[in-house]
Formats: structure tokens, C-alpha cells, sequence
């Protein structure tokens, strides 16, 4: 831009956490063509950071405020032993995992509810009512995905729920814990949280009127 920028984005990730389709946005006097948005941008950001697509908005746009939606896959390994180059892509499970039970035990958390016992302690939003829209756990050969949709997610909510349905898939909670969870509204008496490495912000969804990719 050859000016100082500001840089909004769409969700904050804890360290560890990947983004493999986070939306920035920034306001800019410079006149560049898409293409070379993307190269330039990518040419001076870290090498584990790349610029896939850019895009001219309206005034309206906000990265952050306009999106109507956030999809988060967390990825589980499990096998017997540990993984090498994958070690900072997905979490190690040597033990097995139910994807049944924690698929089952998934669905009490979909629809609009309170998900205080699924926030971070320190979590600063000003209300903890977030809509689920769709939860899934899947399995691909020796990994496990839990894919989970909703307007906004709290500190912490994704890898918060990954780890009550861990606990669940390891047979040592029954499947109704999941909900039991949810109606303590109580941080204290929720599960263990997963780590970072899982956790992946998939994509962002926007209103059609803004034509993104």
C-alpha cells in the first residue's frame, strides 16, 4: 500500500491455532490490481502465512462485523503411535474414540443457548448465547474431524467442546454429558481443553451481496 494500514479480521485464533480461511480487510488510497494484492501481500508476510484472494468492498464491509457465519473443523489422530509430521496439524489420541458417541453427543449442542461451561474463563464477550447451526464428527481413516458451524463462537468454545466430546468418544462420560455441560452454565464443571494444534478456522460466510470468493 505504501502507506500505514490497519488490519481487521474476521476471528482471533489462540496461538497454535490455524486459520486456513481467515478474512482481513483494510482501508487503502493505493491502486492495485487483485493480482498483485495477492502477490505483493504475500511476498512480505511470514512464510507460514499466504494471501489467497483479494477483493475491492463497499464501505459496509467488515471483516469481523459483517460475517453472518464461522465454520471450525478440529482434527483428532488417533493411532497407536505418535504422530511425526502431522505433530503440529491434529491432536494425538492414542486411545480410541467412539465417533459415534461424540457424534450423538454433539447434537444437544446445536440450536441457541447459553455455552458459559464452554467458554474460557477469561472469555470478554458481552453475552455467552451463541447459535450452533450444524456439528458433526466424522471419521477418515485414522482421523477424526469434528466440524462445527454457528454465527460467532466464544474464547475457547470450539476446543472446549472438543474436549467434552473426547472425554465421551473414551467411553469415560456417558453421551448425556454433553448436555449436562451445557445446563450447568458453569465453566468449573466443564471438560478439559483441547489443545491448539487441532483447531482449524475453516471459513467465514458473508451476505451474497458482497460477492466473495
Amino acid at each position: 500500500a505504501d502507506h500505514r494500514v490497519r488490519v481487521h479480521c474476521a476471528g482471533r485464533t489462540d496461538a497454535g491455532v490455524h486459520a486456513i480461511g481467515q478474512v482481513v480487510h483494510f482501508e487503502t488510497r493505493a491502486r492495485r490490481s487483485e493480482r498483485s494484492w495477492v502477490l505483493g501481500a504475500t511476498v512480505n508476510l511470514p512464510r507460514d502465512v499466504s494471501v489467497n484472494w483479494a477483493r475491492a468492498v463497499p464501505d459496509s464491509f467488515h471483516a469481523r462485523y459483517s460475517a453472518t457465519g464461522r465454520h471450525y473443523r478440529y482434527l483428532i489422530l488417533t493411532r497407536l503411535t505418535r504422530p511425526a509430521i502431522r505433530r503440529n496439524l491434529a491432536v494425538w489420541s492414542h486411545r480410541a474414540l467412539d465417533v459415534s458417541r461424540m457424534h450423538d453427543a454433539g447434537q444437544a449442542l446445536l440450536g441457541e443457548h447459553d455455552f458459559s461451561s464452554y467458554r474460557a474463563q477469561q472469555c470478554q464477550a458481552k453475552t455467552p448465547v451463541r447459535n450452533i447451526t450444524g456439528l458433526e464428527v466424522s471419521r477418515r481413516g485414522d482421523q477424526i474431524c469434528i466440524d462445527v458451524c454457528a454465527d460467532a463462537f466464544l474464547h475457547h468454545m470450539v476446543r472446549n467442546i472438543a474436549g467434552v466430546l473426547m472425554t465421551i468418544g473414551r467411553g469415560d462420560k456417558p453421551v448425556e454429558w454433553a448436555r449436562e455441560v451445557l445446563e450447568h452454565r458453569d465453566r468449573s464443571l466443564g471438560g478439559v481443553t483441547a489443545p491448539a494444534q487441532g483447531l482449524y478456522l475453516v471459513r467465514v460466510t458473508y451476505p451474497d451481496t458482497y460477492d466473495l470468493p
